[in-house]
């Protein structure tokens, strides 16, 4: 069975982040987690849908050409 929730550390890994980059991202509401006692998880599901959301945004920007996308 496939894990439904992902440690902070797991997550940060699976993004290509920085852990203290996820942290902060969780702690200024801008990362889906849940609070399980006082251990923080994060939605895999939910993890999914936020990237697929920012992906988004990103459409059209070409990456590399500095401030030539705008």
């Amino acid at each position: 069975m496939d894990r439904l929730l992902l440690r902070p550390s797991e997550a940060a890994e699976l993004l290509g982040l920085s852990r203290s980059k996820v942290y902060a991202l969780l702690a200024a509401g801008e990362l889906p987690a849940v609070k399980i006692g006082n251990s923080t998880r994060v939605p895999v599901v939910e993890l999914r849908a936020w990237l697929a959301a920012r992906s988004r945004d990103l459409e059209g920007v070409v990456i590399g050409e500095g401030a030539k996308n705008g």
